[in-house]
């Protein structure tokens, strides 16, 4: 929506609005010291954010001292005590793990992105939300925290303990969120961290199936939305990236396209020539797919620790997840 307002043009620099960014360092090994590194070839635009081609990364994804580094300098994923400034300047502070534009790496490119939408708006990026999508299209259970008077309606965080039973998490895995968000928390991340309701999602994910629109709400511009829906990833960023985007699977402006259906499995999203969506790291899933104008939602609270899952404890919810979209594409067939 900003783009179609010219707020920025992909290619502009993201300086602009943080100029903290200006003087970037890549590591030269991403296991490597943190002091071992080149200077950026590049500014990072704000097409890399959107396409996950900045060099920024998240720390739990490589090994090394950047692991660290990361946890230290930023705080938890979705509630975080750092200031969104402090944290921008944090982010910069570190060194990228690749050089602009050169690969996929998924990570905290969108987090920054949401700052710098509060910085563009001059307003946090939960009030810019609420204002600019949420009201306009009656989104009234969906923000980063539920009144009083609805939280007892609020799912609970289930998850896994040391002997691999199932029980109830107050806190995220990594200590990613707290049992409950403060009063007055300035840190919100742009990719992580709404409350929602099945409703509230299902009316989000419809305007992906209607170009931009959702009933007679416009948000986005006909040839935007094309733009987003559009795989900005070349053949080689494409394989490299395929720890995340499954086989038939490409990546627009901040979502997942599929591009090759037959291959395309239920990982990242699935469905036919043009469906998008993204899962989440918790176990939510979503798709919303033009070539049959359906939407599919699954949502859970599965707080899995990584150490788990490569353990084998906690796919429960992602098996169910592949037999739900199994059965609904069979049902729309």
């Amino acid at each position: 929506m900003l783009f179609d307002e010219g707020k920025f043009a992909l290619k502009d620099p993201i300086t602009r609005w943080a100029p903290e960014f200006s003087q970037m360092r890549v590591l030269r090994s991403s296991s490597g010291a943190l002091d071992q590194t080149d200077p950026a070839e590049r500014l990072i635009t704000f097409e890399d954010l959107l396409t996950h081609r900045s060099g920024l990364t998240y720390g739990d994804f490589h090994s090394g001292p950047i692991v660290q580094a990361y946890k230290e300098a930023l705080g938890g994923d979705i509630d975080s005590e750092v200031l969104p400034d402090d944290w921008i300047a944090r982010l910069a502070a570190l060194p990228l793990i690749d050089q602009p534009g050169a690969a996929f790496h998924y990570g905290h490119s969108t987090d920054l992105l949401g700052l710098l939408i509060a910085r563009m708006e001059d307003a946090p990026l939960g009030e810019v939300l609420k204002r600019r999508i949420f009201d306009p299209l009656g989104m009234h259970d969906t923000g980063f925290t539920v009144p009083f008077e609805k939280q007892p309606q609020r799912a609970a965080a289930y998850g896994f303990d040391e002997a691999g039973q199932l029980c109830k998490r107050l806190t995220g895995p990594g200590d990613s969120f707290l049992p409950e968000r403060p009063e007055g928390m300035a840190y919100v991340s742009g990719g992580q961290g709404l409350w929602s309701t099945m409703d509230d999602y299902l009316t989000f994910a419809r305007m992906f199936v209607n170009a931009g629109a959702v009933n007679d709400c416009r948000l986005l511009q006909p040839e935007t939305f094309k733009r987003m829906v559009t795989n900005c990833l070349n053949e080689n960023q494409l394989k490299n990236a395929r720890s995340i985007l499954n086989d038939g699977h490409g990546y627009g402006l901040g979502i997942a396209v599929v591009l090759d259906p037959p291959k395309a499995g239920p990982q990242p999203c699935g469905g036919g020539m043009g469906a998008v969506g993204w899962p989440g790291g918790f176990g939510g899933w979503w798709r919303a797919d033009p070539s049959n104008n359906a939407v599919l939602i699954f949502l859970a609270h599965n707080m899995v620790e990584l150490e788990q899952l490569l353990d084998g404890i906690g796919l429960g919810a992602f098996e169910a997840m592949t037999q739900f979209q199994a059965q609904a594409s069979s049902l729309l067939e």
